[in-house]
C-alpha cells in the first residue's frame, strides 16, 4: 500500500508543479523578454521485486526555459543592425531632403546665379540686371552657409546621441554584471538555473546590442561575458567596464568612445562600434564629413573662379574688377597636446588644385611632415613653410609662424569649413566687371582676309594691360608691335602682349593693322560677362575635371544615394528582424491556447493521481479493518 501511496503522491506533486508553471506562463504572457517555462519530468528509479522492477513514481528534475540559443544570438546581431541602420537612415534622410529641396538645396540658387550672370551679359549696362545678380549671389552664399549650418547641426546631434548612448550603455552593463553575480550565486547554491533572472539578462543584452552592438560568451558558472563587435570587453563576470567619451584632440566639440581602465582611457576605433552609437558615428564619417568637404570645395571653387574672372574685366566706372565673394580659407585646428607656440596661416592657390581630404601637419623637432587625417598615409609636402616658400599640400599653401615643439601637430581641412565662410563682399552693382579691359578692332583699310578672335586676359595685374597697341603686318608672315620688331605670324597662333592674348587667323595683306585699345567707363562690351556666365560648365575643380554644375549634382546625389541605400537596408533588416522575432516567439513565446490545453491535461492527471491516493487510502483502511476483526 505504501508503494502505491508514494507513487501517487509523487505524481500529485509533479502535476501540481506543472500546473503552477503553466499558470506562471499565462501570467507573463505579455511580459517583455519572458521565455516560456516547462517542467521536465523524469521517472524515479524502479525497485526490484523479484519478478522485475516496479516503478516508484515521477520526479520534477528542473523547470527549463524554452529558448533557442542560436536564435537568441541572431536576434542580438539583428538588434545591433537595427540600431545602426535606424540612426543612419534617420539622419541621412533628413540631410538628403534638405540638400535636394527646391527651397533649401544648392542646385537652384546656383542655377539662378548663373542665369543672372547671363542676364548681365545680355545687357551689360543695366543696373537692374546687375542688382539682381548681387541678390542672386547673396542668396547663393546664404544657401551655402545654411547647408553648412545644417551639417554642423547634424554633427552636434551625433555628438549628443553618442553621449546619451554612453550613459545608457553604462547603465545596462552595470545591470548585466549584477545579474551575472546573482545568476552565478543562485545556480551554484541550488544547482538549478534561475530562469527569470536569465530572461532579464537576455533582455538587457538585447537592449545593449541595439545601443552599441555586442557579442557574448557564456561562462561555466552561468555568467555571461559581453564584448563590443570589435572585441573590447564590456562585461566580465560581475565586473562592468565603464564606457566614456573623450574629446578629439583637434576638435574638442567632437567625442569618440573609450573604455576606462587603471592605466587610463583606451580609445575604441569607430569601426569597432555598431548599434545605434555605431550608426551615429557612421553618419559623421560617411555623410557629414564628406558633404562638408564637397560643399566647401564647390563654395571655394565658385568664389575663387568668379573673383579671378571678375578681376580680368573692367566695371562701369572703367576700373579693373574686384572680388564678388569673400575667399574661404582652409581651416586649421591645433592639437590640444601641442606645447609650442606655432601658428599656421593657410590660403588656396587655385580652385582646380584644392583637395577635399583633411591632412595632419606634424613637427618632429627638425622637420615637418604631412599625413592623411583618415588613413594616416604620408602625403606629399613641398616648400619650407615660409612666406617666400610656403608648404603646399592638397592645393593648400601653409605658412608657419611662431615656434613649434617636437610632437606638435595641426589638422588642416582644405574645404570642410568653406561653405560657412563664403559671403558676398561686393555691394555696388556697378563694380561688376562685365567688359574686357581691352578690345581689338581691324582697320577699315585692311585688304587681307585676316580676322581677330576673342581677346583673353593672361595677366590682369600687368601695368600696361590697357595701353594702346597697334599690330601691323609687314608681310603675310610677319608683323610689328607699335612699329617695332618683326615677329613671325602663323595663322591661328596667339599673339601675347601686355597681359592679354589674341589669335589672328587668315592671310593678311601687307600694311593690314589691328588696334588694341582700352574699354572705358560705361562700356557695353560683354566679353568678361560671357566668361563669368560660362564658369558653371567650365571644368574648374579636381584638377580641371569637374565643373561647378557637376560638383553640385554630385553633392545632391551623394547624400541622396546614402539615404536611399540606408532606407533599403533598414527595410530589409526590419523584415529579417520581424522573421527572427516570430521564430523566437514560436519557441519562447507563451501561446495561451497551448497553455490552456496543457492545463487541462495536467488537471486531469492531477485528478487521476488524487484518485490513486484515495484508492490506496481506502485499500489500506480495509486491510486494517480486516486485521482488527
Amino acid at each position: 500500500m505504501t508503494d502505491i501511496l508514494a507513487t501517487g503522491t509523487s505524481a500529485l506533486l509533479a502535476f501540481q508543479r506543472a500546473m503552477a508553471t503553466i499558470s506562471n506562463n499565462v501570467a507573463n504572457a505579455n511580459t517583455p523578454g519572458y521565455s516560456r517555462q516547462q517542467v521536465v519530468l523524469a521517472a524515479k528509479p524502479g525497485q526490484f521485486q523479484g519478478y522485475g522492477f516496479v516503478g516508484t513514481g515521477v520526479d520534477v528534475t528542473t523547470v527549463q526555459r524554452m529558448v533557442n540559443t542560436m536564435l537568441t544570438g541572431q536576434l542580438q546581431q539583428s538588434s545591433s543592425e537595427m540600431g545602426r541602420l535606424t540612426s543612419l537612415d534617420g539622419l541621412a534622410d533628413s540631410l538628403a531632403q534638405y540638400f535636394s529641396g527646391s527651397s533649401t538645396g544648392i542646385a537652384q540658387p546656383m542655377s539662378n546665379f548663373f542665369d543672372a550672370l547671363q542676364a548681365v551679359s545680355s545687357n551689360p549696362t543695366s543696373v537692374a540686371a546687375r542688382q539682381s545678380l548681387l541678390g542672386s549671389a547673396q542668396n547663393l552664399a546664404t544657401t551655402f552657409n545654411s547647408l553648412q549650418g545644417q551639417l554642423q547641426q547634424v554633427d552636434s546631434q551625433v555628438d549628443q546621441g553618442v553621449t546619451a548612448g554612453v550613459a545608457t550603455v553604462n547603465q545596462l552593463t552595470k545591470q548585466i554584471a549584477t545579474l551575472n553575480q546573482q545568476i552565478s550565486s543562485q545556480s551554484s547554491s541550488t544547482g538549478q538555473p534561475p530562469n527569470d533572472l536569465l530572461d532579464q539578462r537576455d533582455q538587457l543584452v538585447l537592449q545593449l546590442s541595439n545601443e552599441i552592438g555586442v557579442t557574448t560568451t557564456a561562462g561555466d558558472n552561468g555568467s555571461l561575458s559581453v564584448f563590443t563587435t570589435g572585441g573590447q570587453a564590456l562585461v566580465l563576470g560581475n565586473q562592468a567596464q565603464q564606457l566614456t567619451t573623450v574629446s578629439d584632440p583637434y576638435q574638442p566639440a567632437r567625442h569618440s568612445l573609450a573604455l576606462t581602465s587603471a592605466g587610463g582611457s583606451i580609445l575604441l576605433p569607430d569601426n569597432s562600434i555598431s548599434g545605434s552609437i555605431g550608426g551615429l558615428l557612421q553618419v559623421r564619417h560617411t555623410v557629414v564629413d564628406p558633404m562638408e568637404a564637397q560643399l566647401g570645395q564647390a563654395a571655394a571653387g565658385l568664389a575663387s573662379a568668379v573673383n579671378s574672372q571678375n578681376k580680368n574685366g573692367v566695371d562701369l566706372y572703367g576700373n579693373m574688377g574686384g572680388d564678388v565673394f569673400s575667399t574661404p580659407t582652409p581651416a586649421v585646428f591645433a592639437s590640444s597636446k601641442n606645447t609650442g607656440s606655432a601658428t599656421l596661416t593657410t590660403s588656396v592657390g587655385s580652385a582646380s588644385s584644392l583637395g577635399t581630404s583633411n591632412f595632419i601637419l606634424q613637427y618632429d623637432g627638425t622637420n615637418w611632415s604631412a599625413s592623411d587625417a583618415t588613413t594616416g598615409a604620408a602625403v606629399s609636402l613641398s616648400g619650407s613653410g615660409t612666406s617666400a616658400s610656403p608648404f603646399v599640400v592638397n592645393g593648400v599653401s601653409v605658412v608657419v609662424g611662431g615656434s613649434a615643439s617636437a610632437g606638435d601637430s595641426f589638422l588642416v581641412q582644405p574645404s570642410a569649413q568653406a561653405a560657412g565662410q563664403i559671403a558676398v563682399t561686393m555691394t555696388d552693382p556697378n563694380r561688376l566687371a562685365a567688359a574686357s579691359p581691352v578690345r581689338i578692332a581691324a582697320a577699315t583699310a585692311n585688304t587681307g582676309n585676316a580676322s581677330a578672335g576673342q581677346l583673353s586676359i593672361t595677366d590682369s595685374t600687368n601695368s600696361n594691360l590697357q595701353s594702346p597697341v597697334n599690330i601691323q603686318f609687314t608681310s603675310a608672315t610677319t608683323y610689328s608691335i607699335n612699329g617695332s620688331g618683326s615677329y613671325t605670324y602663323t595663322s591661328g597662333s596667339p599673339i601675347t602682349v601686355n597681359g592679354w592674348s589674341v589669335a589672328i587667323s587668315g592671310t593678311p595683306a601687307v600694311g593690314d593693322q589691328f588696334a588694341v585699345s582700352a574699354n572705358g567707363a560705361n562700356s557695353s562690351d560683354n566679353s568678361n560677362a560671357n566668361l563669368l556666365a560660362g564658369l558653371d560648365s567650365t571644368n574648374l575643380l579636381n584638377g580641371g575635371t569637374t565643373s561647378l554644375t557637376q560638383a553640385v549634382s554630385q553633392i545632391t546625389s551623394s547624400v541622396g544615394s546614402i539615404a536611399s541605400q540606408a532606407d533599403y537596408a533598414l527595410n530589409a533588416r526590419t523584415a529579417i528582424d520581424t522573421q527572427l522575432t516570430t521564430q523566437a516567439s514560436t519557441t519562447s513565446g507563451v501561446n495561451l491556447d497551448e497553455e490552456a490545453a496543457n492545463m487541462v491535461k495536467y488537471q486531469q492527471a492531477y485528478q487521476a493521481a488524487s484518485q490513486i491516493i484515495n484508492i490506496a487510502n481506502e485499500t489500506f483502511q480495509t486491510l486494517i479493518a480486516a486485521v482488527h476483526t
